[in-house]
């Protein structure tokens, strides 16, 4: 894995332009690609309970980069895999 997850913290562009300082929480593969939950440091108007940002991860070359999720599906089926690995920890 890149340099960049290997450190805890990153710095994203939130969707206001504004530059958003996020901790990695979790790395998760699935169906052939890697998303990024990420937990932000600040509150923002937009995040005020904190909740997890989960963006995609993609590696070209030595370098990597965080990218939104645009198709609404492909979202929506990552965040039940990761709910199903919550509920795994669980029992």
């Amino acid at each position: 894995m890149s340099e960049e997850l290997e450190q805890n913290y990153v710095e994203i562009l939130g969707d206001d332009g504004s530059i958003l300082k996020c901790e990695i929480y979790d790395i998760v593969d699935f169906e052939e690609k890697t998303y990024a939950l990420l937990l932000p440091l600040e509150e923002t108007d937009n995040n005020e309970e904190n909740e997890v940002i989960v963006m995609e991860y993609v590696e070209e070359g030595e370098d990597g980069y965080f990218k939104n999720i645009e198709n609404e599906t492909e979202f929506q089926k990552v965040c039940e895999y990761i709910e199903s690995l919550d509920e795994e920890e669980d029992e």
